[in-house]
């Protein structure tokens, strides 16, 4: 088997020091490949980059409405946030406003992200509870759906829960797609994950980003998560993240999403196209960088990834000390490479949007 190419590489003095391969797949919504590098249809596990998909249905089942949610609790929806006391404080209040508490959450509890944030755990004398989890915001989703649903809440992570078939059911429909037959497994807040195509993937995001191919209803709920995760950049993430640093950069032009294993998605409306990344070793700064370095090279896009923005693109790499030794950088041919393919790309970032 032909090894995928080498995507990005990261640098010490000198030298590159190591190399990271993976693939990336750029689909239109009607189902043309723009960039394809890589092995795309190997299957993966999306794992959390397929949060924004998973989060129609918290809107399609009418609970968004029933339960009067807003912004903040779409975008906290899509998240895989730090565990910040604003994180977990709108977890806990939004629980509380369905009827249900910390205690009916399946995702499991650990610590903060940030070692500030488990210091102030300490200092008060608290645990981590099932809140603090990154994906705390999708579970509460899932049950604000199924307590609207008049389903019962135990076990809603389970593969046969009906809130569970119908995320899945959404996923298939978008990548044009069947899963009756691919590896399954469990997510690490232990929802069931099924294997995909990058292909698939990159066609799910195309056509979450283009409302012209989807039933009113979908595309209703596709704009009010992608105009939640625009305007709530902070808790689809949190401070000094990569996702909500690229959300604010992109002032409205586009949605990014990461997931465990060096996957990452993004949606350019505009341009009705989707991207799927997924590096083989795992690595999560290879996946930022290679995601930047795509959206970069979109024509209309190239400025929201310069000037203080470029370190989305590549990121020094500092010894203990804070001197910059190196770099993690797209690598050069790879990037010529899905340049060249995406210079036809046309209308990505409206002339209105404001640029931050």
């Amino acid at each position: 088997m032909k090894e995928n190419p080498v995507l990005v590489e990261v640098t010490r003095g000198g030298m590159v020091e190591s190399r990271h391969r993976g693939s990336l797949a750029v689909m239109r919504s009607d189902g043309q490949p723009i960039a394809l590098m890589g092995d795309v249809e190997r299957l993966i596990y999306p794992r959390s980059a397929i949060k924004p998909l998973q989060a129609l249905f918290l809107i399609e089942s009418g609970a968004a409405d029933a339960f009067n949610l807003g912004h903040r609790h779409l975008a906290l929806a899509c998240a895989s946030h730090n565990g910040e006391a604003d994180h977990v404080d709108t977890v806990l209040q939004w629980l509380n406003h369905i009827g249900l508490a910390e205690a009916d959450l399946e995702c499991g509890a650990h610590p903060p992200r940030r070692g500030k944030d488990r210091k102030r755990l300490i200092l008060d004398g608290r645990d981590a509870g099932a809140a603090h989890n990154n994906c705390s915001g999708k579970h509460t989703g899932f049950l604000s759906s199924t307590k609207h649903l008049g389903l019962s809440t135990r076990g809603y992570i389970e593969r046969a829960h009906p809130v569970q078939t119908a995320v899945l059911d959404i996923l298939a429909s978008l990548g044009d797609t069947g899963f009756d037959d691919v590896p399954e497994g469990f997510d690490g807040c232990g929802i069931p994950v099924v294997g995909i195509s990058l292909h698939s993937l990159a066609l799910a995001f195309a056509r979450f980003a283009d409302h012209e191919m989807l039933s009113q209803k979908r595309a209703q709920a596709a704009q009010r998560v992608f105009e939640a995760m625009v305007d709530e950049p902070f808790m689809v993430a949190g401070t000094d993240r990569w996702c909500t640093r690229a959300l604010r950069a992109g002032s409205g032009a586009f949605i990014v999403k990461t997931g465990a294993e060096g996957v990452f998605c993004a949606a350019v409306p505009r341009a009705k196209i989707g991207i799927a990344i997924k590096i083989d070793d795992g690595a999560h700064r290879a996946s930022e960088s290679a995601m930047g370095a795509v959206l970069a090279s979109i024509p209309g896009l190239e400025q929201c990834f310069a000037g203080e923005h470029s370190n989305l693109v590549t990121t020094s790499v500092l010894n203990v000390a804070g001197r910059q030794v190196g770099e993690i950088r797209p690598q050069a041919q790879s990037r010529d490479e899905w340049t060249e393919a995406l210079k036809g790309v046309r209308g990505a970032r409206d002339a209105s949007l404001s640029h931050s």
